[in-house]
């Protein structure tokens, strides 16, 4: 008996579409600039880098020292925009490293003023800037916002409420001329390195690592959210 021939409305069934190649995991890489008077070994730079590194999972957290701090002898540092240069040559030689991930510049007090400096360089892609105590007012009192209202680059502040190298209420005015999108994260009762007093801390039933996991969470929302937008 002849098979029956197939009726020309039947068809058989697609081959099913594979499923699209999961996307890279966007892992930042992060450089992290220290402050003026302490070096990337510092406890307070090792431990943060750490908390950093384990909160955004970041291919790398890159800590160096500025060409001050070399040689064992501790020498006042120069001014900010001296500093651009050798800052600029590490966030490149990191961005050649880790082609694709996305870029955060990260620096605690004068690192984060560098940071901003460099974020503003044409040589890099920068996703966004975390600055870590902020120091917003000069040695001679003086509010530094110059840079700051130069950023086009999502930036936020992490700020302890007791820092008096940054008034909450002359940051907040300088955030409103920002031209990039900025947030604020405050640590109530922090000084300019975020500690809080013991009492403070009782008083609301918290530690010290407590107020930092939370401005870490903050940092990593931030980050999130930035790289959300850029893909927009």
């Amino acid at each position: 008996m002849a098979p029956k021939r197939r009726r020309t409305d039947e068809s058989s069934p697609a081959p099913a579409t594979p499923p699209p190649p999961p996307l890279r995991k966007r892992q930042p890489l992060v450089v992290f600039a220290h402050g003026a008077g302490a070096p990337s070994s510092s406890d307070w730079m090792v431990h943060w880098k750490k908390m950093v590194q384990d909160a955004l999972d970041a291919v790398e957290v890159v800590t160096f020292d500025y060409p001050y701090m070399l040689g064992g002898k501790r020498r006042a540092p120069p001014k900010a925009e001296k500093l651009v240069d050798h800052h600029l040559s590490i966030v490149k030689d990191a961005a050649d490293k880790y082609q694709g991930h996305p870029l955060i510049l990260m620096g605690k007090s004068m690192g984060s003023r560098v940071s901003c400096m460099v974020a503003s360089s044409d040589e890099i892609d920068v996703s966004a800037v975390v600055c870590l105590g902020y120091p917003l007012k000069g040695m001679n009192g003086a509010m530094r916002d110059e840079t700051l209202l130069q950023l086009k680059v999502p930036t936020m502040f992490v700020q302890g409420s007791k820092d008096g190298l940054c008034p909450l209420d002359r940051l907040e005015s300088t955030r409103k001329k920002m031209a990039c999108k900025n947030e604020l994260h405050v640590i109530d009762g922090g000084d300019h390195s975020f500690k809080v007093g013991k009492k403070y801390l009782e008083s609301r039933g918290l530690n010290q690592h407590d107020v930092e996991m939370e401005a870490v969470k903050a940092i990593l929302q931030f980050v999130q959210n930035s790289f959300t937008e850029s893909c927009v």
